[in-house]
């Protein structure tokens, strides 16, 4: 069993609506310094999280929400801690779907032309945090003030998730239930820059590759999109899931790409020759694929990839969340969870965070291990180098066979 961090319960009042209070997206800023979550009712929660993890240690593991102190110790009060964090109780105006935290990094020149006039400031770093919404809007919102910055309106339909492009060029994709992805540059005061279209329903979610050159997006198909970011084009649909596909994230390095379906099942995928690599189920024996939407207990919602490379987290309506080693069949971890939704590790691996259908979210200590140099090596070359390009280096087989993860070392 995971050990139980801590939790941050949404506050109820006696009248509070059952439905409108789902916590669809949780959220870790890439640096650490904040933690957001969506408490239903058009709210959205940001802490600091060294803050958070404090007040855990500090109060035992149950945390009311609303309980957080807003006053941090003072520490060095001068002009350069004009960015120290704060707490923030943001009010998007409607129901928040997704939402993803965004770093800038100064020198990354924007992809627009004209750069004369803007409402971000150029060299210093920015923390944005982008929300979906219900009515289709993209509200983008200064992380450190808590203030509003852009508007975004084109989809028609449910934001239903964000990413940001890793690299600092605050480029922003959000997927949505009107079928189409689109391509932001907040860089360029949020101009869209272009449409992926090639999915014929509901697109329920997207990421980046870690080095911003790949687009994963999946939906109420059983296809896995890849598109090339350069060229804003569909490299391949990856093909194998038996129902529809919710979830999906990228390795550290690159090398693999984990989904997560209906179909009771998380599959770790090559993506760069689009092969299923491994397969975790979550219902045993597997259902046939003609009963593959049958095990409404056991639809995976949500899965992350940790830090290290090596550990995968699902979580299934069968109350449980798995930590997974990418090396094992059988989770190496689990943890109690009654209707969770969504899934994310910490920006450092060593804590899970989940959220659930009553706004509230839970966090658990991840397995931890000392990566072997082997693995360590492997992710260094897989964070430069395609399969295609490994198959093709001067090395034994086996070398090759293990940096491509078809065998896996401990």
């Amino acid at each position: 069993r995971s050990r139980t961090v801590g939790e941050l319960l949404a506050p109820t009042s006696p009248f509070d609506k059952k439905c409108g209070r789902e916590n669809w997206t949780v959220a870790f800023a890439p640096d650490g310094s904040y933690f957001a979550w969506s408490q239903g009712h058009r709210i959205v929660k940001l802490v600091p999280w060294s803050q958070c993890l404090n007040n855990f240690l500090l109060h035992g593991t149950k945390n009311v929400a609303n309980a957080i102190s807003t006053r941090l110790p003072r520490q060095n009060s001068d002009s350069s801690q004009k960015n120290k964090p704060c707490e923030h109780i943001i009010d998007c105006g409607d129901i928040v779907w997704s939402l993803a935290f965004g770093s800038s990094v100064p020198e990354k020149q924007s992809r627009c032309v004209n750069i004369e006039w803007h409402r971000f400031k150029f060299g210093q770093d920015q923390l944005l945090l982008a929300t979906g919404l219900n009515n289709g809007r993209i509200k983008i919102w200064d992380v450190y003030t808590g203030k509003l910055l852009l508007n975004l309106m084109d989809h028609t339909e449910v934001v239903r998730d964000l990413t940001f492009a890793p690299d600092g060029s605050l480029i922003l994709v959000s997927a949505s239930r009107d079928k189409t992805l689109r391509v932001w540059d907040l860089k360029d005061d949020g101009n869209m820059m272009k449409v992926l279209r090639g999915h014929q329903n509901w697109v329920y979610g997207c990421a980046f590759s870690p080095d911003s050159s790949i687009l994963c997006s999946v939906g109420a198909s059983k296809a896995v999109f890849l598109w090339d970011m350069d060229k804003y084009s569909m490299i391949r649909k990856l093909e194998g899931h038996h129902n529809d596909v919710v979830a999906c994230e990228f390795s550290p390095d690159g090398a693999l790409l984990a989904t997560a379906s209906y179909d009771t099942r998380v599959y770790v995928w090559d993506p760069h020759i689009g092969v299923i690599l491994m397969e975790f189920g979550h219902l045993f024996p597997p259902p046939t694929p003609i009963f593959a939407g049958g095990a409404n207990d056991r639809w995976v919602r949500s899965v992350s990839f940790s830090h290290d490379g090596l550990h995968i987290a699902s979580l299934a309506d069968d109350k449980m969340v798995r930590f997974w080693r990418i090396d094992e069949e059988y989770p190496v971890q689990v943890a109690p969870l009654n209707n969770g939704l969504c899934c994310t590790f910490s920006t450092d691996g060593s804590v899970l965070a989940a959220g659930t259908q009553d706004g509230s979210v839970y966090f658990w200590a991840t397995p931890r291990q000392v990566s072997s140099l082997q693995h360590l090596c492997r992710m260094a070359i897989r964070r430069v180098m395609p399969t295609s390009q490994v198959k093709n280096l001067p090395i034994p087989s086996k070398v090759v066979e293990f940096l491509c993860y078809q065998i896996i070392l401990k």
